[in-house]
């Protein structure tokens, strides 16, 4: 099995979807959304990361100037699948959780750096930080 298909197969067990395919493009949705997200040392990590078909549904995004909060992110994603926010929140998290597994905490930690206050909870992680 190809660390790509691994990848998969962990959203898939996550995300309890029934198939591969179905876990696929959960996938690529969220690593398209991402791809927007992210910058600098931060995203050549990440992509680095990757398995080649994820880097590439990550890498061919082009960051937007600003980062969008969590809520837009999600919307991004339900749109890309045509599905409600509460189902795109959940194909976030599945995806994402998966993500800090392949990559570790540290990078975690920087990616969330990097983000809007508000995505931490879609990492399957409490947001700690204070608000100033």
């Amino acid at each position: 099995m190809t660390a790509y298909q691994q990848l998969v197969q962990r959203v898939r067990d996550l995300g309890r979807y029934d198939t591969d395919r179905e876990a696929e493009r959960v996938l690529r949705a969220v690593l398209a959304a991402l791809g927007g997200q992210l910058i600098g040392e931060e995203r050549c990590d990440l992509a680095a990361a990757l398995p080649e078909h994820a880097r590439r549904a990550f890498a061919d995004q082009i960051p937007l100037t600003q980062p969008l909060d969590a809520h837009a992110f999600v919307d991004t994603v339900a749109t890309a699948l045509a599905t409600t926010a509460d189902a795109a929140r959940w194909h976030t998290t599945s995806v994402l959780a998966a993500l800090t597994e392949l990559v570790g905490q540290p990078l975690t930690d920087r990616l969330l750096a990097q983000l809007p206050h508000g995505h931490a909870i879609l990492f399957g992680r409490a947001d700690l930080t204070t608000a100033a």
